[in-house]
């Protein structure tokens, strides 16, 4: 697909997002499901044709900064900022974590593998659970609030445990002043970078609204947000965080914002995000290639995915539950932070590219990030959302 011109890979994209769709109406599914089970299709697993390319890469990664920023503008700033989203945050990373390396110590992997699969264990995508939320129409539930909330926690934590495991599996130690630069860095951001949105670059969209440059160009404002959005989603990358956190601050800090004269930002995006966040669950499938994996990873394969699902549910869920939430809603949290998605695939990436993991455990977690992202759609459309739920405030 490298050789191809940019203008057939890019259409031949958007027909496997078309044909998403077609597969998803015809087993009553979710449209992200559909497309990617068409990505596995056409990827290396199956047929073949497509492969995870550079440029395939680049517009995934946009359709997820695209995705993030949309799902911002549903929530409120104070939204994910609730002490109980830290706490099923917090024990959402210690179960996985724990999990995953029990898991690859049963099967007689050494430490450094041990501690890194466990590392990928603790990660979420919040982007696949935040679009299947945002099809079905209940992003403003109790249940979907603390997904998101705990998910931005979760992002931080990972990224501690990440430069942990990467530590212990290297020298056999932990640096503490590391991880305190990193959390308060981390930390830091998502604080300031909230607070200049909300309270500077909010209030800056208004005056420009007001001014003769919108009037006479009433696209510039939706530019400068879209700008913005990449804006945040680079300097989220710069401390360490994963630039769909960024973009969904972006998103957060905008909403509800009032234009008088400018094109509505949330409507423009929105265009974007059905577009480039269809390549991106796309991609996903692309990515998994099932032939690199041997027969006797094949088991480990399926007791990891099974761990990595349950931890979540467990360590997401029973915080939810013990704080109030009903059954369902407590279930929908843990089941809505079991995808591990791309997140995963890249603490795999960073081991394999660090030596400290082998191809094929990189390839058994890039396996079970898909397995895990394509269960929490089917779930939700299957069981949670067919009929009525309780929805706890």
């Amino acid at each position: 697909m490298d050789a191809l011109a940019i203008e057939i890979q890019m259409s031949l994209l958007l027909f496997l997002a078309l044909a998403g769709y077609l597969v998803a109406s015809r087993i009553n599914q979710s449209a992200t499901i559909g497309a990617i089970l068409v990505g596995v299709l056409v990827g290396p697993s199956v047929l073949g044709l497509i492969t995870y390319t550079d440029f395939v890469q680049s517009l995934a990664h946009l359709g997820a900064i695209i995705l993030l920023f949309v799902i911002g503008f549903e929530f409120n700033i104070r939204d994910i900022l609730d002490v109980r989203y830290g706490i099923i945050g917090l024990v959402g990373v210690i179960v996985p974590w724990l999990g995953g390396y029990g898991t690859a110590a049963l099967f007689g992997f050494d430490f450094a593998s041990a501690v890194f699969i466990g590392t990928a264990l603790t990660a979420t995508s919040i982007a696949i659970t935040a679009n299947v939320l945002k099809e079905i129409g209940v992003l403003q539930t109790g249940a979907a609030k603390a997904i998101i909330g705990a998910a931005v926690i979760d992002d931080v934590l990972s990224l501690i445990v990440l430069a942990v495991a990467t530590d212990l599996a290297v020298g056999g130690g932990v640096s503490v002043v590391s991880v305190v630069l990193m959390l308060v860095k981390a930390v830091g951001f998502i604080v300031v970078a909230g607070a200049v949105g909300y309270f500077g670059i909010r209030k800056f969209i208004q005056r420009m609204d007001a001014t003769p440059l919108a009037r006479k160009y009433p696209e510039f404002i939706f530019i400068f947000a879209m700008m913005m959005a990449f804006l945040y989603a680079m300097l989220a990358n710069l401390v360490g965080l994963s630039g769909i956190i960024g973009a969904f601050l972006a998103g957060v800090a905008f909403a509800g914002v009032e234009l008088r004269q400018s094109k509505g930002v949330k409507e423009g995006a929105e265009y974007f995000q059905i577009v480039f966040a269809s390549i991106f669950f796309v991609s996903l499938g692309i990515l998994a290639d099932a032939h690199a994996l041997t027969s006797d990873m094949v088991l480990f394969l399926a007791v990891l995915t099974i761990v990595a699902i349950v931890t979540k549910v467990i360590g997401c869920g029973l915080p939810a539950r013990m704080m109030g939430m009903c059954r369902e809603d407590s279930l929908i949290v843990g089941f809505g932070m079991a995808p591990r998605g791309e997140v995963a695939m890249i603490v795999a990436l960073i081991g394999l590219d660090s030596g400290l993991i082998g191809q094929s455990i990189f390839v058994a977690i890039v396996l079970m990030s898909l397995l895990t992202t394509l269960i929490t759609p089917i779930v939700y459309r299957n069981w949670f959302f067919k009929g009525a739920y309780c929805a706890v405030e």
